[in-house]
Formats: C-alpha cells, structure tokens, sequence
C-alpha cells in the first residue's frame, strides 16, 4: 500500500487521501467475488484490477481537469472521494463488519519449531514479498517503467520528450490504486472487513511514504519494513501503544533527516 501511495506521490506530486477507502474497496470486491465466483484465487486476481479501473475513472474524469486548477482542489477532490467511497461502502454493504476465511489450503498454522504460525500470514509475507519485487522490476527494467521514473524526477522533460504525460499519470494512478487493492484483499482474512478499514492503514502509509522521502521507491520499501517491525516488536510489550510508535518512529526520523531516510529534495 505505501509503495502505491508513493508511486501516486512521486508522478502525479500529490497525496491521494482516497487511498484508505480504495485499500477498503479491495477488500469488499474480493468478499463480493468470493460469493459470486466461489474462488478465493480467481477473486484476488479480480478484486485489485476492480479497484485499478475505479482508480482510472477517478484520474480521468476527476483529478485530470483540476492539474491546472492547483494542488488545493486536487487535495479535496481525493478526500472528498475517501468519504464517497466509504459511504458507497456503507451503502451497498451495510455498515456492519464482515469476516472472510483465507481458502482451506491456507488456514491453520505451521510447525516453525519454535512458535506455531499462521498458515495464511505466511501466505501474505510471500505474496508481499512477491508483488515488492514485481513492483521494482516494473520500475526499473522495464521502458514504461523508466518512463514513471523520469516522470517522477522532471515531467516537464518527460513531456518534452514526446511522451503523453496525461496517459503516464493515467497509468501511475491506477497502478497506485491497484497496489491499494492488492493489500485490501489480502488484509481481509487477517483483520475483517468493515468500512473505515482504510482510515488507520492510510495513516500508516502517509507514513511510510513520509519516512521513505516522497515518491522514492526503495525508500518505501525499507520505510514499511521499518514500520512493521517497529509496531510488531511495541506490540509484544505494550499493546496498546503499538500504533503510537509509528508515529514516533517517524517523527524521531524526520527530526534528523527532514526530507526522508532516501529523499533527496
């Protein structure tokens, strides 16, 4: 999710507040699929596409007529959507949360030797793992890649060069939404479902993506591991603050480095 929201960050230069409630709308696509389809696999290769198309629909039609208009209405544009979303949620769903079983080749746990661990959390450190290095290769060895990535660094350029830039922020933005959707549907059998889902996961990305220095993609990557470990590691000895210290490690960071632990503007 916060490799997502750092790609949104990097190209199109501003924070998408309706990230949370897309990180939701994954996770509902995927538990409405389920019902429909009775394939846990097929629905979570479905679901984030689902989001990626909404987020297309979102760029093109909402945030592309307001670039010249300033970041100011591009801002509220994406909170207003956060609340459209979450209430189109409660509206289709019903405000009532829901939880959704991994698949039976998934469920229980493994013999690790010392602790058994869940089958599924296994599972999702594998895929994250996984879609990590998808993400990396993508931006780094592939053309299209490398475009997102001077688009990043200096659009004006990349617009000089010849390239659509509007079709490159098309293409950012669903990929950002996508990534959102990934991360929804693989929460859902870990946290449940529930409306605000997106609020406290947005929270944590504006993090990452703030640790990592805006728009820096490796910085995400070690910003989210940082995160996690910190909130694990809290967790084991005091529960309750184990969300507060995210906040902590970010700020403690941010006082030393101002623009991130890989930014460089």
């Amino acid at each position: 999710m916060g490799i997502g929201l750092s790609i949104i960050t990097g190209v199109l230069n501003i924070p998408n507040f309706a990230h949370g409630a897309l990180f939701a709308l994954g996770a509902y696509f995927l538990f409405t699929l389920i019902q429909l389809l009775g394939n846990f696999w097929l629905a979570l290769l479905l679901a984030p596409l689902g989001v990626g198309v909404i987020g297309i629909v979102i760029e093109y039609c909402g945030i592309r007529p307001l670039y010249r208009a300033g970041h100011d209405y591009q801002l509220l544009l994406t909170f207003g959507l956060s609340l459209i979303v979450t209430e189109g949620i409660i509206i289709v769903w019903s405000p009532v949360g829901m939880s959704q079983l991994p698949p039976p080749i998934l469920r229980g746990g493994v013999d690790l030797g010392i602790t058994i661990y869940p089958r599924y959390r296994l599972f999702v450190m594998a895929a994250a793992a996984l879609l990590v290095l998808g993400a990396w290769l993508f931006l780094e060895r592939t053309r299209y890649g490398a475009i997102m990535r001077a688009g990043i660094e200096d659009k004006e350029m990349v617009s000089l060069l010849g390239i659509d830039i509007h079709r490159l922020f098309t293409a950012a933005f669903a990929l950002g939404c996508v990534l959102a959707g990934i991360a929804g549907a693989l929460t859902a059998p870990i946290r449940g479902l529930n409306p605000w889902m997106g609020v406290d996961m947005l929270g944590i990305a504006f993090v990452v993506v703030a640790l990592a220095g805006l728009g820096n993609l490796l910085g995400s990557i070690v910003a989210g591991l940082l995160v996690g470990v910190a909130q694990s590691l809290v967790a084991l000895v005091w529960p309750e603050a184990s969300v507060a210290v995210i906040f902590g490690v970010m700020t403690v960071v941010l006082l030393v480095r101002p623009q991130g632990l890989f930014g460089i503007r």
